[in-house]
């Protein structure tokens, strides 16, 4: 992978700052060293999460933080105007997603799995599938023509569990690894401001999805449909 013509676009989309962060963060550092492009699109601050700060306050906070946490890694982000817990399952916003990925053109989208305890996970699932068929479908007419993206992963995200399968599993060397931990440093959530060990948690998990696979780390991710399981560098 060391062209021009072979380097990949990811678009990752969370329902929240700090979702896709956390659990594909070190995947994406992977990807822009490797001279690759990364893209965040947060749909939501994810403002309410804070016990003293106010939405307000926090969706301040968050924002910023996400601009430190891409130019950390060398990636590009960007919002939508939704709010936390909030989030609509309507076709506006499927509609609002289908335009980014005509936009910057991605080849590998990443999302949240289905199945989550919080609405604004699910439903960010529902709009991403969606919005990948809408962008793809050269007859619905848009400011910008249609793009397929090829390939749809989903995160291994705690709050998402019910029934996700870790499918794809893809190495983490120490550089990405590092690079990660440096860039989500940057969210006052992920250092303890809102009292759960998320660094804790997510750098076990590498390491508990990357022995099964004979990696010193792992960052896992299911996908749409039938039964893969393959031990990668990079995503196909």
């Amino acid at each position: 992978m060391s062209t021009e013509q072979t380097k990949s676009h990811i678009l990752a989309i969370g329902a929240h700052a700090g979702d896709v962060e956390l659990v594909a963060g070190a995947t994406m550092a992977k990807y822009v060293l490797a001279g690759h492009k990364v893209t965040m699109l947060h749909l939501t601050p994810g403002e309410k999460g804070h016990p003293t700060l106010t939405p307000t306050e926090y969706a301040k906070q968050k924002i910023e933080e996400a601009y430190k946490f891409a130019d950390s890694i060398g990636a590009d982000v960007r919002f939508f105007n939704y709010k936390d817990a909030e989030l609509p399952l309507n076709d506006e916003i499927k509609y609002q997603v289908a335009d980014v990925i005509r936009e910057v053109k991605p080849d590998i989208l990443i999302t949240h799995w289905k199945n989550s305890m919080h609405k604004d996970h699910s439903n960010t699932h529902y709009i991403v599938q969606d919005a990948q068929f809408y962008a793809a479908l050269k007859n619905i007419e848009r400011d910008l023509p249609n793009h397929f993206a090829r390939k749809l992963y989903y995160t291994d995200n705690w709050e998402d569990a019910d029934d996700f399968e870790p499918q794809v599993f893809i190495d983490i060397p120490d550089e990405a690894y590092e690079l990660w931990l440096k860039a989500l440093s940057q969210y006052a959530f992920a250092r303890g401001e809102t009292g759960w060990p998320y660094i804790d948690y997510y750098s076990a998990l590498k390491i508990v999805r990357g022995a099964p696979a004979r990696m010193k780390r792992a960052e896992a991710f299911g996908v749409p449909r039938g039964s893969l399981n393959k031990r990668l560098q990079m995503f196909e």
